[in-house]
């Protein structure tokens, strides 16, 4: 019997983002978010982490600039892995969680200072890039 990977719901497949190792490694060692968006500004990540931290002191406008940031970095990256626009992004990969972040941190500051069509625009992306970031991310 041979198994078959084949998507049946006829979608694109789900896209998986590269990952950038002297980032992740950086950020998971402790090293300030600003120093590692300086050295890898690519990196979604670095400025999702920096736009979390910002919303948490109560700078919206600093963490809605860099969440949007992180999401045009992860948009690049995105398209840069072959994906269309449209399709899922799984939270489940461990790199895509940067933009996944990112993503969610603009919806979220975007709401803070009314921007209510951006902030729905930003939760419906995330909600059908992956039902499990959308989950946990506003859980």
């Amino acid at each position: 019997m041979t198994r078959m990977s084949q998507n049946l719901l006829g979608g694109p497949p789900p896209t998986e983002l590269p990952d950038n190792v002297p980032a992740r490694e950086a950020l998971e060692s402790g090293v300030d978010p600003f120093e590692v968006a300086a050295r890898h500004p690519d990196h979604p990540g670095a400025w999702a982490e920096l736009a979390d931290r910002a919303f948490a002191k109560g700078d919206v406008i600093d963490s809605y600039a860099f969440a949007r940031t992180g999401y045009h970095r992860g948009l690049d990256q995105l398209r840069r892995a072959g994906w269309k626009g449209q399709g899922p992004v799984p939270w489940e990969h461990g790199p895509n969680r940067g933009f996944l972040r990112a993503l969610h941190a603009l919806g979220r500051a975007a709401a803070a200072i009314g921007e209510d069509a951006e902030a729905e625009r930003c939760r419906a992306f995330l909600k059908d890039s992956s039902p499990t970031a959308a989950e946990v991310l506003s859980g």
